[in-house]
């Protein structure tokens, strides 16, 4: 790569930093349940030196984020920007590994560095950047172990064992998104697409080999523990499953219909997950992915299985196949957070799309007469659109949805401040709090309660008692003159 790439790299980065650390401590507000029990059984990992597989309170989630998490709160305490440090870091690595991912898919720095900049001035991929959920690892590691894998197939030919080191690292790479998100498990269908177009090169089997064995290598402790637990295996999928109703052929239609009109014109309508109903890509970067998908089913029907179309049957097989954890649920579509594995192969086709428009409107510059005026018009125009498209995702999140009412109230953010008026008082006070939300039972206590018990470190019944703190949905046992919080 040119000084040029790797400053132009460099600028994206710190774009993408900038969306994800910036404010991190007060926008997004409040702390959702979900987040504070991750970081309640992290908590509960730090005392107790026992750190999970596999945490089963909420229906079930891998233990790996939940695991880093304890790290950061180890050193950084029990705070809510806390448990989302992590998530801004993946998210920042997630850019950079689409970068790299796309410019060896299409040989393209150019390619590579639009792909990269609309991923990290997206507004779907900063929101979820900045929360405390696991899903974020899930496209992080996905698109790295692909490019391992696609970097050890180019290397083969001059680089025997530096080729087969790659492809072990790209298998344990991939290994390691078993224990992130649940849509993962659908992944290893993505790489049945290298078959037909590497099955005849040389060294092809032998890497397949490198990586498979890799893989089990960082997977093997979950499928151990799924194997002994088999409950856990499906957890709440099974719940929401389209398979439950009455008319699944009928409802797997509307779902991908749904699903696919998300990137366009209707996005997910829950405001944790975005400004509800906004698509989830801005208008120009929407157009650039259209016009890729149509380019990528193009060349499938074509039945062209030159390594040039290769990219195009890997990015559509990658849709494909990481939309089916959507569609099969009947539950809150569209839903940005389970497609979170769409997203990259979206943006490296608007990508691509956008890239190939620049270069053929540079190569038709060669035919003007006043070729650096068209030029400088051109670049002029590339720059409008650019920062059109910064503005955009950074005010969408910073301005529109995190200061919407509406997003603190979808984050509880009244549940921080009954957390934070229980930490102002001294631990010889009484203080008793009245649990009326609905939710799940965690322990004997709805799902709500981890919110307080986070921030106020009392998810073990000994800090309870230390600090002199307690849940209870019955208010006849409160004694008289205690202070009391109701959560509801």
């Amino acid at each position: 790569m040119t000084k040029k790439t790797y400053a132009v790299l460099f600028c994206i980065l710190i774009i993408a930093s900038f969306a994800r650390f910036y404010q991190i401590g007060k926008l997004h507000p409040g702390l959702y349940p979900d987040e504070a029990m991750n970081g309640n059984n992290a908590l509960e990992a730090i005392k107790t030196n026992n750190y999970k597989i596999f945490y089963p309170e909420n229906n079930g989630r891998e233990g790996l984020f939940i695991n880093i998490q304890a790290g950061f709160i180890n050193l950084l305490g029990n705070k809510p920007w806390v448990l989302r440090l992590p998530s801004a870091i993946f998210g920042i690595l997630t850019v950079l590994g689409v970068f790299y991912l796309a410019k060896e898919l299409f040989s393209s720095s150019g390619v590579g560095l639009l792909s990269a900049f609309i991923l990290a001035v997206n507004f779907w991929h900063i929101n979820f950047s900045r929360m405390g959920f696991r899903a974020i690892m899930a496209p992080l590691l996905l698109v790295w172990a692909v490019y391992f894998f696609l970097l050890s197939t180019r290397k083969w030919e001059i680089y025997k064992k530096t080729a087969l080191g790659i492809a072990l690292v790209a298998g344990l790479v991939f290994g390691l998104g078993f224990h992130t998100y649940i849509a993962f498990r659908a992944t290893p269908l993505l790489f049945l697409i290298f078959i037909p177009f590497y099955r005849k090169t040389s060294g092809f089997w032998k890497l397949t080999g490198t990586f498979i064995a890799g893989t089990i290598a960082t997977a093997l402790p979950i499928g151990l523990y799924f194997l002994k637990n088999p409950g856990d295996f499906l957890g709440r999928t099974a719940q929401v499953s389209i398979f439950t109703a009455g008319s699944p052929i009928k409802d797997l239609v509307l779902n991908s219909l749904k699903t696919l009109n998300m990137f366009f014109f209707s996005g997910d309508w829950n405001s944790r997950h975005n400004l509800a109903g906004r698509p989830e890509f801005f208008w120009p970067v929407a157009i650039l992915f259209g016009v890729g998908l149509l380019y990528s089913i193009y060349k499938v029907t074509s039945k062209n299985l030159r390594n040039d179309a290769f990219p195009f049957y890997l990015l559509l097989g990658w849709m494909a196949v990481c939309s089916l954890p959507v569609i099969v649920s009947s539950e809150g579509i569209p839903h940005a957070l389970r497609a979170i594995l769409l997203i990259p192969p979206a943006v490296i086709l608007a990508g691509y799309i956008g890239n190939l428009l620049f270069e053929k409107l540079k190569f038709l510059s060669l035919l003007t007469r006043d070729h650096k005026k068209y030029m400088l018009s051109l670049n002029l125009f590339s720059g409008i659109f650019l920062t059109l498209l910064l503005v955009e995702g950074l005010s969408t999140y910073f301005l529109l949805w995190g200061r919407n009412p509406k997003t603190a109230e979808a984050f509880n953010a009244n549940y921080v401040e009954i957390g934070e008026r229980l930490n102002s008082l001294p631990n010889d006070v009484p203080k008793y709090v009245i649990v009326k939300a609905g939710g799940v039972l965690v322990r004997g206590l709805p799902m709500p309660t981890q919110t307080v018990m986070f921030l106020t470190d009392t998810y073990l019944p000994e800090n309870q008692k230390l600090k002199n703190i307690y849940y209870v949905t019955d208010e006849s046992k409160i004694p008289e003159g205690a202070y009391t919080e109701i959560l509801e």
